[in-house]
């Protein structure tokens, strides 16, 4: 949508000078200008394309030759694209209100989708064995994030992935982060692990069946069955694998679980709530905190600190929650998201 700007003519802005003065209309149309171009330029919601789109793609083919993608990559993967309207509507597109915990919760963790979760553990048990003891990630959480991500693959977006990420580049809102993205995706067809066509994924980029941003492909996808490429389209192998490396590159500790849902004291202060607030399990069971059923907290051996997160406040459900939440937290920075990957696990280990 185009905003109505107030166009000054040259003869227009004023020449402040003690020898003349100017009409007050002139005045305010001169500063209400300045404060509408403001306004524009430094609010980051607000896209302004330089230049036009094939100029604009000159440009990433010149920087992709650079880097050494080749010309029947940027052929097969640029020629004939062009902006995507509905991409821009989606990015732009805010939630019309707050979704509570529960809400989230009962969208993503279905009984028919903790019930395929335990259909996918049993079917692939030894692959996901395999690369739980390569990876030290145990294989409920990766059929967890794999269920919640893209609903054990059946839904991992219809969006080319190369015009999806060209038209967030081009637009302008956040064009360093997903210029960066695009020449990533383009280094992958490049690779040959996935034709240009056959690259699909979200409306923001994130690709596979476990929708791996293109950076995020180079940083941790892996070839989980020896055939030299890395698959997170259609290879179980190597979408399980990748998403182990992922976890395990980022701080996973096999032998510690997520967390675990608590009951928290009457007058439990909001303040001790949040990732930010750290204390060891004995603290918290000195102040009252005791697990689901009433029991107390477990005694550990091990001095690790924990913390107290209440997706809908404190008088909702809370959960204490160990250094591998914070691994899940690195995967999608929401603590609605990172809980439920770890309830979900938990009831697909059942």
């Amino acid at each position: 949508m185009m905003s109505s700007l107030i166009i000054l003519s040259p003869g227009d802005a004023p020449q402040f000078s003690s020898r003349k003065k100017w009409s007050p209309f002139i005045l305010l149309k001169y500063c209400l200008t300045l404060g509408l171009f403001w306004v524009l330029f430094n609010n980051p919601n607000t896209a302004i394309a330089a230049e036009p789109f094939a100029q604009w793609l000159s440009g990433i083919r010149a920087e992709a030759r650079a880097q050494g993608i080749s010309e029947q990559t940027l052929s097969q993967a640029l020629n004939g694209i062009a902006p995507i309207p509905r991409i821009i509507e989606l990015d732009r597109k805010q939630p019309e209100g707050r979704m509570s915990f529960q809400q989230y919760y009962n969208r993503v963790i279905s009984p028919q989708r903790i019930e395929k979760g335990r259909e996918m553990l049993r079917l692939h048990n030894a692959a996901l064995q395999k690369i739980s003891a390569a990876y030290g990630v145990p294989p409920q959480y990766i059929v967890a994030l794999w269920g919640i991500e893209t609903s054990y693959g059946d839904n991992t977006g219809g969006f080319m992935v190369v015009p999806a990420l060209a038209t967030l580049a081009y637009d302008g809102r956040r064009s360093a982060f997903f210029r960066k993205e695009l020449l990533s995706a383009l280094k992958i067809i490049d690779a040959g692990h996935i034709n240009a066509s056959d690259m699909k994924g979200s409306w923001a980029g994130a690709m596979g069946q476990n929708q791996f941003m293109p950076s995020s492909f180079h940083a941790f996808a892996v070839d989980g069955n020896g055939d030299g490429r890395r698959d997170i389209w259609t290879t179980l192998p190597d979408v399980f694998a990748s998403t182990a490396n992922y976890l395990s590159k980022s701080g996973w500790k096999e032998e510690e679980r997520w967390g675990r849902k608590v009951t928290l004291p009457q007058g439990f202060p909001k303040s001790l709530t949040g990732l930010e607030t750290r204390k060891t399990l004995a603290q918290w069971k000195g102040m009252g905190v005791k697990s689901a059923d009433g029991t107390p907290l477990p005694e550990t051996q091990e001095p690790m600190t924990v913390s107290i997160v209440t997706p809908d406040g404190t008088n909702g459900p809370a959960y204490l929650v160990y250094g591998n939440y914070r691994v899940i937290m690195k995967w999608n920075k929401s603590t609605y998201f990172a809980t439920s990957v770890g309830l979900l696990a938990d009831s697909i280990a059942r």
